[in-house]
C-alpha cells in the first residue's frame, strides 16, 4: 500500500511543478484542495452513512488542517524553483522534526542515539543545500518549512489516534484547507485554462488517494515498519523529473538524499525496538490501542 501511494504522491508532486510554470502556487493548491473537497462531500452530508463531521477535537481537527495546508502550500512554492529530486528530498527530513515535537506535545523520551540520527539528517539537508555557495537558492527553505508542517500534521495526528475516526480527520482537513484558500485565491487569480484545470483535478485525486491508501497502511502497521517504503517517492519524483523536466539529480543531491534516508531508516529502527521495550513492560498498553 506505501508503494503504491508514492507512485500517487510523486506524480501529485511532479504535476504541481509542471502547473507552477503557468499558475500561482495559491491557485494550484486550491485547485487540489478543491477536489479533496468535492470528494469528501458524501461524508460532509447530515443524513449520509459516511457523515462525519462528529468530532470531539474541533479545535485540533482545525489546526491539523491549517498545517496540512501549509505544507501543501511551502512545498509547491518550492517547486516552481526548485528541482522535484532536490525538493522532495529535503521535504523528508519531516521524521527528524517529528522525533524533535514527539518531546513537547506526546511526553516522549527520545534518546540520545535518535538525537544523532536527528543530527544526521539534518546535516544531510545541508549537503544538498550548500548554504553559501552559488548553487543555494533562498527558496530551499521552503520544503523545509513543508517538512516541519508536515511534522506537525503527524503529530496531532498521533494524538488524536484512536479517537477520531480517519474519514473525520480527512473531512475536517479538507473542509479547513479549501475554506482558506478560497479566501486566498482571489488575490493571486490566473484564469486557468481547461489544459491547468485537467492537471489540477489530477492532482487532487491523486494526492487524495495517495493520502488515503496511507491512512488504510497505517492500520496494519507502525510507521516505524513502513518508514523504509515511504522513501521509494524519491525514485518516482527523480524518474519523472528526468521525463517530464530533463532534470538529473547532482551528486549532491544523491549524497545528501542519501544521508537523510538513512537517518530517517535509523529513527524508524529505534522507534521499532522502543515500542517492542513498551509492549514488554507488564500493564502497559499498547501504542496501537
Amino acid at each position: 500500500m506505501i508503494l503504491a501511494s508514492t507512485v500517487f504522491l510523486g506524480a501529485s508532486d511532479v504535476t504541481a511543478k509542471y502547473l507552477s510554470a503557468t499558475l500561482p502556487s495559491i491557485e494550484i493548491a486550491w485547485l487540489r484542495f478543491l477536489v479533496f473537497a468535492m470528494i469528501m462531500v458524501p461524508a460532509m452530508l447530515p443524513g449520509s452513512p459516511l457523515y462525519a463531521l462528529q468530532s470531539d477535537r474541533k479545535g485540533l481537527q482545525l489546526m491539523r488542517g491549517v498545517t496540512l495546508l501549509a505544507s501543501s502550500l511551502f512545498f509547491i512554492s518550492g517547486l516552481r524553483f526548485l528541482p522535484i529530486a532536490e525538493a522532495s528530498a529535503t521535504g523528508f527530513v519531516s521524521p527528524l522534526f517529528v522525533t524533535a515535537l514527539s518531546i513537547f506535545f506526546l511526553g516522549e523520551r527520545v534518546g540520545m542515539r535518535r538525537w544523532i540520527a536527528t543530527a544526521v539528517g539534518l546535516i544531510g539537508v545541508l549537503i544538498i543545500l550548500r548554504p553559501g555557495s552559488s548553487a543555494f537558492h533562498p527558496a530551499a527553505f521552503f520544503p523545509i518549512v513543508s517538512a516541519l508542517a508536515w511534522a506537525c500534521t503527524l503529530i496531532m495526528t498521533r494524538m488524536m489516534s484512536g479517537k477520531e475516526r480517519a474519514i473525520t480527520t480527512m473531512t475536517w482537513s479538507a473542509i479547513t484547507g479549501v475554506c482558506i484558500l478560497s479566501a486566498l485565491v482571489p488575490l493571486v487569480w490566473v484564469t486557468p485554462s481547461w489544459h491547468d484545470i485537467l492537471f489540477g483535478i489530477f492532482i487532487g485525486v491523486a494526492s487524495t488517494a495517495g493520502q488515503w491508501i496511507v491512512v488504510l497502511a497505517f492500520r496494519y502497521a507502525d510507521a516505524s515498519v513502513l518508514a523504509p517504503f515511504s522513501y521509494t517517492q524519491l525514485v518516482w519524483v527523480s524518474v519523472l523529473g528526468f521525463f517530464v523536466f530533463g532534470e538529473i539529480p547532482d551528486v549532491w543531491t544523491i549524497g545528501g538524499a542519501a544521508v537523510i534516508v538513512a537517518s530517517g531508516l535509523y529513527t524508524a529502527h529505534r522507534e521499532r525496538i522502543r515500542r517492542s521495550q513498551l509492549l514488554a513492560l507488564p500493564g502497559e498498553p499498547s501504542p496501537n490501542a
